[in-house]
């Protein structure tokens, strides 16, 4: 026998290459998964399964000389037919959808798409194996299965019906994975397109719709409205409030929601009846339920600190007795009141509460009221990142500045729920002017909160909260 044959170099190829394949694969699947790569996968699959089969196929066939017709052979190569088509479906799917950027179209291909893909490469792979391998007739075959095909569509004409017209559906593609729609059940974020169903990411949950469903009935998609996404917010306060004051006050409260677009101005009308509606534009359709939560939240404070009746109710919490209770203990220490004093305060001071991260005072704006802090804390804050925030308590107060008309240098929110009494500008100069030490007082916390931030730092004899509130 001649040992240079056909045979002799196969058998040298197996014996060197399919070592080195393995060594070579071995080194670059473990680079891989270092990685955290997902070409891994398909690495592994040459690695484990083709590179050994087809070193099989190679010893037996040009090496061994057995025929191709044995059955043996034959069910090697379907394997090696079958891995091969597993591989291109593996890498298919890395390339083109797994490693897809962040809001590329392969991301927001639903998934239905992918898995008729699939099905259809899967179908033409195993045709071409029996085809090449085992013989097979396959225009026959497909006569055969067009033949049960119309049988079974016939049988389940219903379900087929809904899985097609959810199908053209999702060929128009009204929405994408990530947008948000409205339907008659839901309201959420689109996760997930399959055969069957959309699955929409809801407050209350993951709601299942399926296409057919949704392909009968009208939603809106607001992913897609254009510009910023627009939150409107219906409301109700008493007929007899001033439609006027109360839109003013909707649109004060909306305007300070953190969540709201910068440079949209809220708008607030009247529907009539004592509803009104208030439009919100926000980045985001998921920031729609925190922002209307913070709005109603807030607007229950407002409301009862305006004197106003949201829901048509009437507040009673600043009664005779709290706001003498507020002047003893929190005011008259401030401002070192005497009895007599404390009973002429008495008709002009309120008592009002403040919910939690509202703002009690806003830097550029001159205060038209001081507030002096009676239960909850507030976080005072400035600009300039030199100066340090600082936390204010009971007794410190705020709105100083209203007495020289001039604008505040720092930010007041409330850590939780703060109550407080307010007293009018006027009612306040009247009573510091009667007092020269107590107006001295005044005007040298005032120089020492200026300083404190000109200078970036606190006095050397006094905390940066006292600076602030006492």
């Amino acid at each position: 026998m001649n040992i240079l044959g056909p045979w002799f170099y196969w058998a040298v190829g197996v014996a060197v290459g399919l070592p080195a394949s393995l060594t070579l694969l071995t080194e670059w699947h473990v680079a891989l998964t270092r990685r955290g790569s997902y070409l891994a996968r398909p690495v592994a699959l040459v690695r484990n399964y083709l590179v050994p089969l087809g070193a099989l196929l190679a010893l037996l066939v040009p090496v061994a000389e057995v025929s191709a017709e044995d059955p043996m052979v034959r069910v090697i190569y379907t394997a090696f037919g079958f891995m091969l088509l597993v591989l291109l479906l593996s890498g298919l799917n890395v390339t083109f959808f797994q490693s897809a950027p962040q809001g590329s179209w392969r991301g927001r291909i639903p998934t239905i798409f992918v898995d008729v893909a699939r099905f259809l490469l899967i179908g033409a792979g195993l045709a071409l194996i029996l085809s090449y391998v085992w013989g097979a007739k396959i225009g026959g075959l497909f006569t055969a299965l067009g033949v049960t095909s119309v049988v079974i569509g016939l049988m389940l004409q219903n379900s087929v019906g809904q899985i097609v017209s959810g199908l053209f559906m999702l060929f128009e593609q009204p929405f994408r994975i990530g947008d948000w729609l409205v339907t008659p059940t839901a309201r959420g974020q689109v996760v997930e397109v399959n055969w069957r169903a959309v699955h929409i990411s809801t407050s209350g949950g993951l709601q299942v719709t399926p296409n057919s469903v949704l392909a009968g009935t009208s939603f809106t998609n607001i992913s897609r409205s254009g510009g910023v996404h627009r939150a409107a917010v219906t409301t109700t306060f008493a007929v007899a409030d001033p439609p006027d004051r109360v839109c003013a006050l909707l649109s004060r409260v909306a305007a300070a929601l953190p969540l709201r677009t910068t440079g949209e101005a809220p708008a607030s009308v009247a529907l009539g009846g004592g509803e009104y509606r208030t439009t919100i534009a926000l980045d985001s359709p998921s920031d729609d339920g925190a922002a209307q939560a913070t709005f109603l939240r807030w607007l229950w404070y407002a409301s009862r600190r305006e004197g106003l009746h949201l829901d048509d109710a009437y507040d009673e919490f600043s009664t005779p007795e709290r706001v003498a209770e507020a002047l003893r203990t929190v005011v008259a220490p401030a401002l070192r009141l005497t009895d007599a004093d404390q009973q002429a305060l008495a008709p002009y001071a309120t008592v009002v509460r403040y919910g939690a991260e509202e703002a009690l005072e806003q830097a550029g704006h001159v205060p038209t009221t001081m507030t002096f802090l009676a239960e909850g804390s507030v976080r005072i804050t400035c600009a300039d990142p030199a100066v340090p925030d600082a936390t204010l308590r009971h007794g410190a107060f705020l709105g100083v500045t209203t007495l020289t008309r001039q604008a505040s240098q720092f930010d007041a929110y409330a850590l939780e729920e703060v109550t407080a009494v307010v007293i009018d500008r006027e009612h306040v100069e009247e009573l510091v002017m009667a007092k020269p030490l107590l107006l001295q007082e005044l005007g040298r916390i005032i120089d020492q909160r200026r300083r404190a931030v000109s200078a970036g730092a606190v006095s050397p004899d006094s905390t940066f909260a006292d600076t602030l509130g006492r």
